[in-house]
């Protein structure tokens, strides 16, 4: 099992980081992440899976950890979560097989319904 919160606490320390030492990357790119991300023909939650399963496909743990928090947040649920996350499968193979572990433990530690 791995250690989710412990993921989300390393992404948000390096957020901080990042913002701290050149203000004008993290101001460019937190605006864009924000629009992205906002409700609109596509609900929040649906984007938030999307970038789970981006996530997956790309084998980021932190990023499978904000995201999932964040899709729960948003009102997604273990279902939509999982069943989103393994389309990621078929683009990443058995790689991104192995970091649904992460999704797993995600949806467990952040108790998506």
């Amino acid at each position: 099992m791995t250690d989710i919160a412990t993921y989300l606490k390393e992404v948000k320390q390096t957020n901080a980081e990042i913002a701290e030492f050149d203000p004008e990357v993290w101001d460019t790119f937190l605006p864009m992440v924000k629009s992205i991300s906002k409700e609109g023909a596509i609900p929040a939650k649906y984007k938030e899976i999307m970038m789970i399963a981006l996530a997956v496909a790309d084998h980021c743990p932190f990023c499978i950890a904000m995201h999932t928090k964040m899709a729960i947040g948003a009102g997604a649920t273990r279902q939509e979560i999982m069943e989103g996350a393994l389309t990621a499968i078929p683009m990443g193979g058995g790689p991104a097989m192995a970091y649904m572990r992460y999704v797993i433990d995600a949806c467990n530690e952040f108790e998506a319904p």
